[in-house]
C-alpha cells in the first residue's frame, strides 16, 4: 500500500537541482576539452604583470610599444581618482581595474588598430570628439576617452568611473601629453 502513495507523490523539488548541479559540475571541464589540453578560457588568466614583463604590441613601423608601460600604475590611480588593482595587459591593451570592494573606477589603454577602431566606432556613433591641440600629431577627446596619434600608431586611453564626465576633461588630457611622448 504504501508503493501506491509513493507513486502518486509527485517528485521532490530536490531533483532538478540535483540534475542541475552535475551538469553544472560536468560542464567545468573546458567545453569539451580534456584536462591535458591546457587550461579552458573559464580560467582565470595569468597572474597580472607588471609592465616590465608585459608582452609588446607590434607597429606597423616595427617598432614595439608596451601597452603598460604607456600609462603607469601611479598615473592610471590618479586619472582614476582611486587605488587600482595591477595591470592586466592582453595583447595590444592594458587594464587597470578598481577593487571589488569599489569605488567603481577602470583604465583602459588601447595601442594600435584597436585604439584606431575604437575612434572609428566613436565617430560612426555620432559622439562628439574635441580635437586636442598640440598633442601628438592628432588627438581627440570625447566625454571618457581621449584618442591620439603620433607618426603611425594611434593610441586611445579610456576611463570608466561614476562622476560628471567634465570632472576628467582636464586630467585624460594630461595623460594624452605624456603619453604621446612615449610612442
Amino acid at each position: 500500500m504504501n508503493r501506491n502513495r509513493n507513486r502518486n507523490r509527485p517528485p521532490s523539488p530536490l531533483v532538478p537541482l540535483a540534475v542541475l548541479a552535475l551538469l553544472a559540475l560536468s560542464g567545468c571541464g573546458g567545453h569539451g576539452q580534456s584536462p591535458a589540453a591546457g587550461p579552458s578560457s573559464s580560467e582565470p588568466a595569468a597572474a597580472t604583470r607588471t609592465p616590465e614583463e608585459s608582452t609588446e604590441a607590434p607597429s606597423p613601423n616595427g617598432a614595439a610599444v608596451d601597452s603598460c608601460a604607456l600609462v603607469t600604475k601611479q598615473e592610471a590611480e590618479k586619472l582614476a581618482g582611486t587605488a587600482l588593482d595591477p595591470a592586466t595587459p592582453v595583447r595590444e591593451t592594458c587594464t587597470y581595474t578598481g577593487p571589488v570592494t569599489g569605488p567603481t573606477a577602470q583604465v583602459e589603454i588601447f595601442v594600435g588598430d584597436g585604439a584606431k577602431k575604437y575612434l572609428d566606432i566613436e565617430r560612426d556613433l555620432g559622439h562628439t570628439l574635441r580635437p586636442l591641440a598640440g598633442i601628438g600629431d592628432e588627438a581627440y577627446a570625447e566625454d571618457e576617452a581621449v584618442f591620439l596619434r603620433r607618426s603611425d600608431r594611434w593610441v586611445s586611453i579610456r576611463l570608466v568611473r561614476l562622476n560628471d564626465p567634465a570632472e576628467n576633461r582636464t586630467p585624460l588630457q594630461e595623460l594624452a601629453r605624456k603619453v604621446a611622448t612615449r610612442i
